[in-house]
């Protein structure tokens, strides 16, 4: 079940699935929560998942009211405004209706609890998975003949849509001071964009003379596809509840360069099976970007260690059988 249609409500229809659609509009709406109610008992739900605050809520509630199991899921930080209108509610209600209560990262787990009520015995880290093999493709060239940029051109790539968190800013900043300095870097950003925000990071390429250098892709269907196509991975967020664009890049054998921004402290060992810079800071993100490019043999090392560190740790199986535990457990 889903609020409205869009890129989630496309993307399962593309694998078959048919969601069912609830309008959830308004600050609280009494005619969804009684519509979701009526369909937990319509369709015989024995368990009910949710994720993202808002969701979170609704499902709690609609679990007392229907007496089902509730699992919440929390994404990041940035879901729980510091200026969260009725918190405190929020917060009761899902500790009254949710049995379980999971964050996909340790330290995303201690951040919600520093600032809600949030009971602290209900929640679980299960960290997010993907299918590693999905991603162990071979290498492509065709982005780098789509712009004509030469073989000594570093091709460092963002996955990610584009939302403040994601520092894309930052990262423009970043290219800016290689550019100064003559380096050989293009970057290319997939995710979509078609925000006030995109505009913005568009007239600040602009500003910075950027345009042949750094390239907004758009939604890219092919997350494998698109990272086939890099030399190095960059995670320029500012906040990250975890960070799947992290253990992608990971599993399809990149060196990726990360901010400590949350999660990824969680999935990269600095200088083992990845590089991690500092928070906010264009240079010392231009700084690792080139360390990197002047080590090849590092370069190796950290891909191939985060490779196997990301399908060791990170695979899709291992977060299917934490899901399937905590169901049994609540069941």
């Amino acid at each position: 079940m889903i609020r409205g249609k869009g890129w989630v409500y496309e993307e399962l229809q593309r694998r078959g699935i048919e969601p069912i659609i609830l309008d959830a509009k308004g600050s609280f709406n009494w005619r969804y929560l009684r519509e979701l109610v009526s369909l937990i008992h319509r369709e015989s739900i024995d368990i009910v998942q949710s994720h993202l605050l808002g969701s979170n809520v609704y499902a709690s509630l609609a679990g007392v009211i229907s007496g089902r199991p509730v699992v919440s899921t929390f994404h990041g930080a940035v879901d729980v405004g510091d200026r969260e209108r009725f918190k405190a509610l929020k917060f009761g209600a899902i500790n009254l209706g949710s049995r379980c209560i999971v964050a996909v990262s340790e330290n995303l787990r201690k951040n919600i609890i520093s600032r809600t009520l949030l009971r602290h015995k209900k929640t679980r880290v299960i960290y997010n998975g993907i299918r590693t093999h999905d991603f162990q493709v071979t290498h492509s060239n065709a982005l780098r003949s789509k712009f004509a940029w030469n073989d000594d051109n570093i091709i460092v790539g963002s996955l990610g849509n584009i939302r403040t968190a994601k520092g894309y800013d930052i990262l423009l900043r970043t290219a800016a001071l290689l550019k100064e300095r003559q380096s050989p870097f293009r970057f290319l950003i997939a995710g979509q964009g078609k925000s006030g925000l995109y505009n913005d990071l568009l007239e600040l390429r602009h500003e910075l003379d950027l345009e042949a250098t750094v390239h907004f892709l758009g939604f890219m269907n092919d997350p494998a596809e698109f990272l086939s196509n890099l030399d190095i991975f960059l995670l320029s967020s500012t906040s990250e509840g975890f960070s799947i664009a992290t253990i992608q890049a990971m599993a399809a054998n990149l060196p990726v360069l990360v901010t400590r921004s949350g999660g990824p402290e969680e999935i990269v060992t600095h200088a083992e099976n990845g590089w991690m810079v500092d928070v906010g800071s264009p240079q010392a993100l231009a700084v690792g970007l080139e360390s990197l490019s002047a080590n090849p043999e590092l370069c190796g090392k950290l891909a191939r260690k985060g490779k196997q560190h990301a399908v060791e740790t990170f695979d899709i199986k291992a977060m299917v059988a934490a899901y399937e535990a905590v169901y049994e457990e609540v069941h």
